[in-house]
């Protein structure tokens, strides 16, 4: 199949003082053996030297799209914005401190393709890296699973109850993002409610093998997920809020409690009194709604 046949990919990497990373991100694109790639680069209004080292590299690479914000706007606003300046068929979010490694368009375009209409999340495994590149373990998503099988299709309920899709692994189509709007720029962070906003309308497949690497960095965002004055837990009671309201069985109420009990205890050894205390709330009100419907 020539290039022009093949369905356009779209990456979206995001720059917020990654000077030290952000080539490396943008080369782990334009070296993908998939063809049909388009890479936006959205700058979220860097402190450091980002910008100047981004418009470096791109003096001998044109056909790479910059996006600098004046201001700083936040990881979901700034995704909505090259996401919106995309062609693609499919995106992919790409911090600028991680890396794709060189099949993950390829095998995500082959994998959405072989899984048919309906699907809107192709994920698969990751390599964890530290600052320098040197490997400190790996992500495998079936390991997350006592029979080591990684659940595909429709998969709410599987999403509500607990982590195991590494967020950097994640490939979108254009169908999906185009239904939800984007990401909701009300959040400090997107991947669970993405998950919760799609799971029930969208199938999600899943493609073996390392093909991505996250770096774990001390002073990343997720880093300070549960310290006092959590933005992130805060997030995180927003969408388990919006979660309640999609469920309809008995499994998915019981995979949102057990969802609400983890992050509130989270909540309350963190000194998040406020956020506990919507989690303990909002506990009472699940509990209400499985006895409305009579489960």
């Amino acid at each position: 199949m020539n290039e022009q046949a093949q369905p356009l990919v779209s990456v979206i990497c995001l720059c917020y003082n990654q000077q030290d990373y952000v080539v490396a991100a943008m080369e782990s694109v334009l070296g993908q053996d998939y063809p049909n790639i388009e890479l936006i680069v959205v700058d979220d209004a860097s402190r450091d030297d980002s910008r100047q080292v981004i418009a470096a590299y791109l003096q001998e690479h044109p056909q790479v799209q910059f996006i600098p914000l004046a201001e700083n706007a936040g990881n979901c606003r700034a995704f909505n914005v090259g996401w919106r300046a995309s062609s693609g068929d499919y995106i992919i979010d790409l911090a600028a401190d991680d890396m794709l490694l060189p099949g993950r368009a390829g095998a995500g375009v082959r994998r959405f393709r072989q899984a048919g209409p309906g699907f809107g999340v192709n994920f698969t495994d990751a390599q964890l890296i530290d600052r320098d590149g040197r490997l400190l373990g790996q992500h495998l998503t079936g390991d997350f699973f006592s029979d080591g099988r990684v659940p595909e299709g429709y998969i709410f309920t599987e999403l509500l109850a607990k982590y195991f899709i590494n967020p950097v692994t994640m490939m979108y189509s254009r169908e999906m993002l185009d239904f939800l709007g984007g990401y909701d720029e009300s959040l400090a962070y997107e991947d669970f409610d993405l998950w919760v906003r799609s799971a029930k309308k969208f199938k999600y497949c899943y493609s073996p093998g390392v093909l991505v690497a996250k770096r774990k960095l001390a002073g990343s965002h997720g880093h300070g997920q549960y310290r006092p004055g959590s933005a992130i837990l805060a997030s995180t009671l927003k969408v388990c809020k919006k979660a309640l309201p999609l469920c309809t069985a008995k499994g998915e109420y019981q995979a949102l409690l057990a969802r609400i009990r983890y992050e509130m205890k989270m909540a309350f050894f963190s000194f998040n009194w406020p956020v506990a205390l919507g989690f303990l709330r909002l506990q009472r009100q699940v509990r209400l709604a499985i006895s409305a419907a009579g489960f």
